[in-house]
Order: structure tokens, then C-alpha cells, then sequence
């Protein structure tokens, strides 16, 4: 039986794929994606919430040296706070 392929999780419309404490969030078939990742966590009614984390946007194309192609970076004390620098850098509405 074949298996059945499952979609991304999506913000805005946009792929955003966890992986431990880092965050991806976009196409990376586009021409870039912001990366988020998670320093510090605390505890809010039980739930682990971020409250310190750094994005950055990524260039996709591979070609760059590892050090172009970082274009932004930004730090940001929510999670919340991340995802809204990452929709403006993208221009995602």
C-alpha cells in the first residue's frame, strides 16, 4: 500500500518545518527563507513558550559561500514576535 504523503505545516500560507530548536519558515525553492531559532524557553500555564529567539534570512541559493548568504539577522523575544519580522522579510500578507 502506498504511503499516503503529508503536507507542511503552514503560516500565512507558507511552509514552516520544526527541527529541534530551529525553525524554517518558506519556500526553499524560493529565493529565500527565514531561519528561527529558539535560545530560552519558560513555562506559561505549563507549556514551554520562547522567549528569546534570533532569525535570520537565507539566501536558498547554494552557490553563495556559507557567509553571504546570510542577508538579515534579528533578535526578538517571542516566538510571535519572530514570525511577524519573518512575514514583513518575506512580504508575505
Amino acid at each position: 500500500m502506498a504511503e499516503e504523503k503529508k503536507a507542511f505545516f503552514t503560516y500565512k500560507g507558507v511552509p514552516l518545518v520544526r527541527k529541534g530548536n530551529n525553525i524554517y519558515f518558506g519556500n526553499m525553492y524560493d529565493e529565500f527563507v527565514v531561519m528561527i531559532e529558539i535560545f530560552s524557553t519558560e513555562k506559561v500555564g505549563g507549556i514551554d513558550v520562547a522567549n528569546k529567539v534570533r532569525i535570520r534570512k537565507v539566501a536558498t541559493d547554494s552557490t553563495l559561500p556559507p557567509n553571504k548568504q546570510i542577508v538579515k539577522v534579528a533578535e526578538k523575544s517571542s516566538l510571535y514576535e519572530a514570525l511577524d519580522f519573518a512575514c514583513a522579510w518575506l512580504k508575505v500578507s
